[in-house]
């Protein structure tokens, strides 16, 4: 397996302890090397073929200013070759009506410059109006609620790094 990249921000705590706890999961078996994605160039990320995303969603279904400032860069990034999954946090009590929507924002980009996405999960006990993240009925990656369902986060992270395990190559 080649190694993989996990991006996100150090500095978002929620996000952060979701990342972690991904790694974590994946074992020491696995090559999971973090990376901050407020330091992000092009060549860091282009020097990954697998790559983990942490993308929480902002204010009305925003990306998170980080994000926002490459994703300039990536619109001219040519990312065949690339498998990428997507997880993010959303809060679907306080944001229904955009719960997850950066999931959404970041797999359409990555899928329009020929990334493979993988790591799509059930929508199967959240409640919300909608959500850009919500494809033929699925998420394009891993929606974690920590604010009203801390709970199930654990479960959740553990299912998601099951499926990506054997679809990561």
């Amino acid at each position: 397996m080649h190694k993989t990249g996990i991006f996100y921000s150090f500095n978002s705590t929620k996000t952060a302890k979701a990342a972690e706890k991904i790694i974590a999961e994946f074992g020491p078996d696995f090559d999971i090397v973090p990376v901050n994605a407020e330091e992000l160039t092009e060549e860091l990320f282009l020097s990954f073929s697998n790559l983990i995303l942490g993308v929480p969603t902002w204010f009305d279904g925003e990306l998170p200013n980080y994000w926002d400032e490459f994703v300039p860069a990536l619109e001219d990034l040519n990312l065949k070759g690339k498998t990428i999954a997507i997880f993010g946090l959303g809060n679907q009590v306080e944001y229904p009506e955009n719960f997850g929507d950066a999931v959404g924002i970041m797999a359409e980009l990555v899928q329009s410059r020929g990334a493979k996405l993988i790591g799509y999960t059930s929508g199967e006990g959240y409640t919300y109006e909608s959500s850009r993240a919500f494809v033929d009925g699925r998420f394009a990656g891993l929606i974690l609620d920590q604010e009203t369902q801390p709970r199930q986060t654990k479960d959740r992270i553990a299912q998601w790094v099951k499926n990506l395990k054997t679809e990561f190559v």
